[in-house]
């Protein structure tokens, strides 16, 4: 059973996406937060597999509210699922960054919204990778002053594992990878999680940003 916390400041939205959650078999909505504040405490007292925050909330908005949550020292930490109005919203590179594991349209067809709470609660691939890709194409072309340098710890990946984690920046799958190195999707994850070890990451999403960032994969190619 995947244990779900539902996190809307809007109650119609919140309580939809909590009916229709709770009519899928293995599944189980734990709570229900109407704000960033009440999502991290719910958080601690429900202990869910996978939490639908909302990004845009009065107060503290689903950005805080995930790094919060995410950097409490608990033995199970949930993986967000962002939910956004817009594919292009400001704050959605943000909270890849802070280790959210994916992001879904407020309009994302309902079969969809479950095959994704399934797939980040499982820690597979970024949900809908093409369109993660579009929005940190466009954020990594946008100026940054307060950008932090590449990771000085990247020079401790070994080829494989750069090759890995450039691949991981197309939003290729851990499948699609494999088929192209020409090795296992076992051998793949192996590469990946020492990388993202080595590298100090928590998510597939923070892997994504990191190539960009550090320039492995180059925006529009």
């Amino acid at each position: 059973m995947i244990k779900v916390l539902v996190v809307d400041d809007q109650i119609l939205i919140r309580a939809g996406l909590a009916a229709l959650i709770r009519a899928v078999p293995d599944l189980d909505v734990v709570g229900e937060a109407a704000s960033g504040e009440e999502s991290v405490g719910m958080t601690a007292a429900t202990r869910p597999d996978v939490i639908l925050m909302d990004i845009r909330m009065p107060g503290m908005n689903g950005v805080t509210a995930t790094e919060r949550i995410l950097a409490a020292e608990h033995e199970h930490l949930p993986r967000v699922l962002i939910l956004t109005t817009f594919d292009l919203d400001e704050y959605v590179y943000s909270a890849l960054r802070v280790g959210a594991s994916g992001f879904l349209l407020k309009d994302t067809p309902p079969e969809r919204l479950i095959a994704a709470i399934r797939t980040v609660a499982s820690g597979d691939m970024l949900f809908a990778p093409s369109v993660t890709r579009r929005l940190i194409e466009a954020y990594t072309r946008r100026p940054t002053p307060a950008a932090a340098p590449p990771s000085p710890e990247l020079g401790s990946l070994t080829a494989r594992e750069a090759e890995v984690l450039k691949l991981v920046g197309h939003a290729l799958s851990n499948t699609e990878i494999a088929s192209r190195l020409c090795v296992s999707a076992a051998t793949v994850k192996t590469h990946l999680n020492r990388a993202m070890t080595k590298l100090n990451l928590t998510s597939r999403a923070q892997a994504v940003a990191l190539a960009y960032e550090a320039g492995l994969v180059t925006p529009g190619r």
